[in-house]
């Protein structure tokens, strides 16, 4: 697949299955062992669920943007506008086309349209700290780490069970300008 074959739009409520099994497939159970931003050695359990997916899809100031081609739904991201940023989240690629350049090209997008949307000069997301392949990728499109950390919601089993006791999030930037 190249990345020519792409369109964008938000999601709707119609996309919210597609959309959970896809998050899903890209970051828990044996399928996303298949690409590389697998957590199945650190979470086991959801990543999330319809009732997740289908609030950020109807949340005001937000977009769940798909990036499809005529196989489907191969991607999505979401965004949100929070006053002084935008929050970059949901972040999914179908596990069979990762480490093609897929996720960089809509990584752009998103920031693109975080832009033009919102007029934003910032993004802003949270990863699993010890998911240093993730980071080191995001590091390589221009985030920074800020070394401010928020905990893991231990216990709340929407975001999965850790296999581990020492699980938080780092939040990374990136200027829009």
């Amino acid at each position: 697949m190249t990345t020519v074959e792409l369109t964008y739009r938000a999601a709707t409520e119609a996309d919210v299955p597609a959309l959970v099994a896809l998050i899903e497939s890209a970051y828990r159970g044996d399928a996303s062992r298949e690409g590389w931003t697998t957590e199945a050695d650190l979470l086991e359990g959801q990543r999330t669920d319809p009732e997740g997916v289908a609030a950020v899809v109807g949340a005001p100031d937000s977009v769940l943007l798909v990036a499809e081609n005529a196989g489907g739904i191969v991607a999505c991201c979401q965004l949100e506008h929070r006053g002084d940023h935008v929050y970059f989240g949901m972040f999914a690629v179908r596990p069979g086309l990762q480490g093609g350049g897929l996720g960089k090209v809509v990584m752009a997008e998103a920031e693109r349209t975080a832009r033009a949307r919102w007029n934003a000069a910032e993004m802003r997301m949270t990863v699993i700290r010890q998911r240093s392949d993730l980071i080191a990728w995001y590091e390589r499109r221009g985030y920074r780490r800020t070394g401010t950390m928020f905990p893991f919601p231990y216990g709340d089993e929407r975001f999965g069970i850790p296999r581990r006791p020492d699980l938080e999030f780092e939040l990374l930037v990136k200027d829009l300008g």
